[in-house]
């Protein structure tokens, strides 16, 4: 069984200061192709494509659905909302992105509430694919923290949008929370990430051919590289979700 996927989303998902969640929900199904003793459901041959774009809020994501509509998918992944929340917290540099990224209005939590129903209703509308719509990653690992706060609240805001619209919601920010909550991690409060910190990343990256897991396990990170940006641990756990959320319960 061949099932196309179309994964929608903002940096995360074009995983460039990722690691990329894509290419582990593909490698989960060659592993079950392979190793059929170990296959817990029937294979299912996973062809994700990419329509991630750097920065992107939810509204941005709403103006560039022609590409996926017109060749539509058997499953459409939805992970939008982390530069909205990211923007609801003091030190985000709302006004450049709001220029960078031609945002007609000041983002807003009912903003973005509005933009994500627009994008489901159009994509119900105009496909017949299977719709999931992913919670946020944790933005940084102080569970009581602003920006862990602001990913929940947003998060549940796309899980009133999924119900609105009979869309499966996958519930990545609580696998994450469980997994933070696990293993206790070291209370590093949250830092905005800049473009030099988020360069800088990659350059450690690409030139210094240090892993994403290196640059994360240095800075006491668990589950990201940057407060934001997966690691191998988080990108898993969005894998996982998808997986496990849309993928084996409808095979």
């Amino acid at each position: 069984m061949t099932t196309r996927i179309a994964c929608l989303g903002d940096s995360i998902t074009r995983a460039q200061f990722s690691a990329d969640y894509l290419a582990l929900l593909g490698r989960r199904h060659r592993h079950d192709r392979h190793d059929p003793h170990h296959r817990s459901h029937p294979p299912v041959d996973v062809h994700p494509t990419r329509f991630g774009v750097n920065g992107d809020f939810a509204y941005n994501l709403l103006q560039r659905l022609d590409t996926v509509v017109t060749n539509p998918p058997d499953v459409i992944t939805v992970l939008i909302g982390t530069n909205d929340a990211r923007a609801s917290l003091p030190g985000y540099p709302v006004e450049q992105a709001m220029k960078r990224k031609q945002l007609p209005v000041r983002p807003s939590a009912g903003w973005f509430q509005q933009c994500l129903s627009d994008v489901v209703a159009r994509l119900r509308a105009e496909t017949d694919a299977r719709i999931g719509l992913l919670s946020l990653p944790v933005l940084g690992q102080e569970l009581d923290g602003a920006a862990a706060q602001a990913s929940q609240a947003y998060s549940r805001m796309i899980a009133e949008v999924a119900a609105t619209h009979e869309a499966a919601y996958l519930p990545l920010h609580e696998r994450q929370t469980e997994e933070l909550r696990r293993v206790d991690p070291p209370p590093i409060p949250y830092r905005e990430a800049t473009p030099a910190a988020v360069i800088g990343v990659l350059a450690q990256h690409t030139l210094l051919r240090r892993s994403l897991d290196t640059i994360a396990r240095r800075r006491g990170l668990v589950l990201t590289t940057d407060h934001i940006h997966q690691n191998s641990r988080g990108a898993t756990l969005i894998a996982e979700a998808i997986d496990t959320g849309l993928l084996t319960q409808s095979t």
